[in-house]
C-alpha cells in the first residue's frame, strides 16, 4: 500500500472543501478563510486485505428492532434534550462558544455517569490540577471517573482498548490529533479523521463517546462543520457570555426528538437545572414598567414566557439607530415600518433599542406583536396591561396572523397567573383555558389601542406633587 498526496483547500470557518483557492467561501460566504492543505490518500493494488471485518448483509425483516438501551444520568434537563438518556455506542457533539460552560457541563455529566460505570474524561486543554480544582468547586469526588490529559489520539485509544469505559469524553476535539494525519491539531482534516476514529470505536465497542467543539463568531461549529454529518447527536449550548442562563438545544438527534431544550443557570456550583424557566425569566419584571411585554414563545415543543423590553428616544444624530439583543434585526425593521405606516407612530427620528431579558434569543414570528407593543408602549409612555400576554405575527398590511400551537402558549401563560391573552382573530378556535380570557384582534392598530393601559387623569398632578 502506498500513499499519494494531493493539495486541497478548506474553509477554516465552515470546513467547505474546494479544489482551488477562492477569495470567498461558497459555503459560509466568508472572505479570506480558504487555506491550503496537503492530504494523503491510501492507494492499493487491489490484492490487499481489509483491515476491518464487515458484517454480512441482513434481511430487513429479520433485523431486531428493539430500541437501544439508554443510560439515564439524573440531570433532568440534559436527559430531556438527548431523548431520555445516553444511548450506548452513540457519538455526541456538544458545541458552544468559548467560556459558555461546555467543560463544566461535561464534567458534571461525567461524574453522574461514573456512578453507573467507568468513565474516561480526556482533557486536551487543561492540566490535571485545573480539572481537579473545577471538580472540587462542583463538589465532585471523582470515584469511577478517570482523568487523562492527553492530545495524542493514538495514546488515548491505547488506554481505551486496555480498559474500555462505558463513557468516553473528549474535551475538546480541536485539541486532539493523529500523529500520522495531515495538518496541525484543529485543522479540518485532523478533526475529521479524529472524529471518524472515535465513531468507529463507539460503534464497534458499544462505548458512548461525547466530544466538545468550539463555534465561530457566526455561531457555526468551528472548522469541523462536517462533524454534524458524522455524529449521532449535536447539542448546542447557547447563552449570553455575561448572562446566567444557558440553553442546551438539540440540532440533530438520531435517537430522539429535536423539539426539546434544557435550561440551566450558571452558578458557582456548576450548571444548575431550571425547573420552571418561565417563572425564572419573568421573576424580576416590574408590573407597571413602560416598554415591556410578556410573550409565550416556543423553544422546540416547550413553551417559555419571556419579557421583551423596548426603549425609544429622540436620536442625537441624523440617522436613528436600531439596536437589538435577542431578536432578529430584520424583524425589528419590519415591525418598525408597519408601526409607522399602519399605526401612525412617528418613529423616523427615534432610536429604538430592543432587549430580551435573561439572554434568551427569540427568532419566531410569534413574538412580533409583543415587540410592537413594547415599542408603542415606550413611544407613548404608557404601560402594557401587566396581566396580559401578546401572541401574533405582524404582516406588512398591519394584519395579525395566526401562530402555531396556540393552546400550549395560552396554557403556560394561565399557569403563571396571567388573566388575558391578546391573540389574532384569524387563529383557530382553541378550547377554553381556565383563568385566562382571550382577546381577539385583527390589526396591529387595534392591538395597540387595547393592549396599552389608559393613563391616569391625575398622573401629571401626582408627578408634580412628588
Amino acid at each position: 500500500m502506498t500513499k499519494a498526496r494531493r493539495t486541497v483547500f478548506y474553509c477554516s470557518e465552515c470546513g467547505h472543501e474546494s479544489l482551488t483557492w477562492l477569495g470567498r467561501c461558497p459555503g459560509c460566504e466568508a472572505w479570506n478563510t480558504i487555506v491550503e492543505q496537503t492530504v494523503s490518500t491510501n492507494t492499493s493494488s487491489g490484492s490487499g486485505t481489509r483491515s476491518r471485518r464487515t458484517a454480512p448483509p441482513q434481511e430487513l425483516a429479520r433485523i431486531d428492532a428493539t430500541p437501544a438501551g439508554r443510560s439515564v444520568l439524573g440531570l433532568g434537563e440534559f436527559d430531556r434534550v438527548v431523548g431520555g438518556g445516553l444511548v450506548a455506542g452513540s457519538l455526541v457533539l456538544v458545541s458552544g462558544e468559548p467560556g459558555i460552560g461546555k467543560s463544566t457541563l461535561l464534567l458534571q455529566v461525567a461524574a453522574l455517569a461514573a456512578k453507573r460505570g467507568k468513565v474516561i474524561y480526556v482533557s486536551g486543554e487543561e492540566s490535571e490540577q485545573q480539572v481537579k480544582l473545577r471538580a472540587k468547586r462542583l463538589g465532585i469526588d471523582g470515584d469511577g471517573l478517570y482523568l487523562l490529559c492527553e492530545t495524542d489520539l493514538d495514546a488515548i485509544m491505547n488506554y481505551v482498548d486496555q480498559a474500555p469505559p462505558a463513557l468516553l469524553i473528549v474535551d475538546s476535539i480541536q485539541t486532539v490529533y493523529l500523529p500520522d494525519g495531515d495538518g496541525s491539531p484543529g485543522s479540518v482534516s485532523q478533526v475529521r479523521e479524529a472524529t471518524q476514529r472515535l465513531m468507529q470505536t463507539a460503534k464497534s465497542d458499544g462505548i458512548t463517546v461525547i466530544i466538545s467543539g468550539h463555534v465561530t463568531k457566526e455561531g457555526a461549529i468551528a472548522g469541523p462543520k462536517v462533524l454534524e454529518h458524522i455524529v449521532d447527536v449535536v447539542l448546542n449550548l447557547e447563552g449570553e457570555p455575561f448572562g446566567v442562563y444557558r440553553l442546551l438545544r438539540a440540532a440533530k438527534n438520531r435517537f430522539g426528538s429535536t423539539n426539546d431544550i434544557g435550561v440551566f443557570e450558571m452558578k458557582s456550583q456548576g450548571m444548575v437545572e431550571v425547573i420552571n424557566p418561565s417563572q425564572a425569566f419573568i421573576s424580576q419584571r416590574l408590573p407597571d414598567a413602560v416598554g415591556a411585554t410578556i410573550v409565550p414563545t416556543l423553544e422546540g415543543s416547550r413553551p417559555l414566557l419571556v419579557e421583551i423590553q423596548a426603549l425609544t428616544n429622540i436620536t442625537s444624530f441624523g440617522q436613528p439607530r436600531r439596536t437589538v439583543s435577542g431578536v432578529d434585526f430584520n424583524r425589528l425593521l419590519l415591525i418598525t415600518a408597519v408601526l409607522g405606516k399602519r399605526v401612525h407612530l412617528k418613529l423616523g427620528n427615534q432610536d429604538i433599542l430592543i432587549n430580551v431579558t435573561g439572554g434568551i434569543k427569540v427568532s419566531e414570528p410569534a413574538a412580533d406583536l409583543a415587540v410592537a407593543l413594547a415599542i408603542a408602549s415606550s413611544y407613548r409612555d404608557r404601560a402594557v396591561d401587566p396581566e396580559m400576554v401578546a401572541i401574533g405575527e405582524v404582516g406588512l398590511s398591519g394584519e395579525l396572523r395566526a401562530v402555531s400551537q396556540l393552546e400550549r402558549r395560552v396554557a403556560e401563560a394561565a399557569r403563571l397567573g396571567f388573566k388575558r391573552c391578546l391573540i389574532p382573530r384569524t387563529s383557530a378556535k382553541i378550547p377554553p383555558v381556565d383563568g385566562i380570557s382571550p382577546i381577539l384582534v385583527s390589526t396591529l392598530a387595534e392591538a395597540v389601542n387595547i393592549g396599552l393601559v389608559k393613563p391616569k387623569a391625575n398622573a401629571a398632578k401626582d408627578l408634580f406633587d412628588e
